[in-house]
């Protein structure tokens, strides 16, 4: 499953010469990759040779474009959060599916259960379930869209229902 985290990590393998990179979910279906090298700069031939990697070796779902990495701040990217280390050793994994996610948000949210319920392919929307044994908090609630969103697939967003 193709993870924020786990796409980044394969760019920054197969272009170790990219100081920074950045792959983010604009809009539905679509991920933009912002990179530089170390001398703050995307060269051309890097964009290209990025391109053609990521449509034939990432998340195949998704139309990806490739950015200098400073229009992070112009295209209003959000920064990235700190998540805790379950979350990106769960978003890197390669075998992730819809189970691993289930498991990994049981881990941190042991007061409830999550559920899958449906993929609207169309919207690019994971619908899920939550029953809490307790009450939410926002707080709490927040912080499993965030963590959601760093184990689904690029490209998707998810809604969850409380209960």
């Amino acid at each position: 499953m193709g993870t924020r985290l786990l796409s980044e990590q394969l760019v920054r393998n197969r272009f170790p010469h990219l100081k920074y990179v950045r792959i983010h979910t604009p809009e539905k279906h679509k991920a933009t990759i912002y990179a530089w090298n170390e001398d703050l700069n995307l060269p051309a031939k890097d964009a290209e040779s990025l391109q053609r990697y990521a449509s034939g070796y990432l998340y195949p779902y998704v139309c990806y474009q490739v950015k200098a990495y400073n229009l992070v701040q112009t295209d209003k990217v959000p920064p990235p959060e700190d998540i805790p280390e379950a979350v990106v050793q769960t978003a890197k994994r390669r075998n992730l599916n819809q189970y691993g996610i289930i498991e990994a948000i049981h881990r941190l949210f042991p007061c409830g259960h999550l559920s899958f319920v449906h993929y609207d392919a169309a919207e690019s929307l994971i619908y899920f379930n939550f029953h809490a044994d307790r009450r939410l908090q926002n707080r709490e609630k927040e912080a499993m869209y965030k963590y959601l969103n760093e184990i689904i697939p690029l490209g998707s967003y998810c809604e969850v229902t409380f209960y």
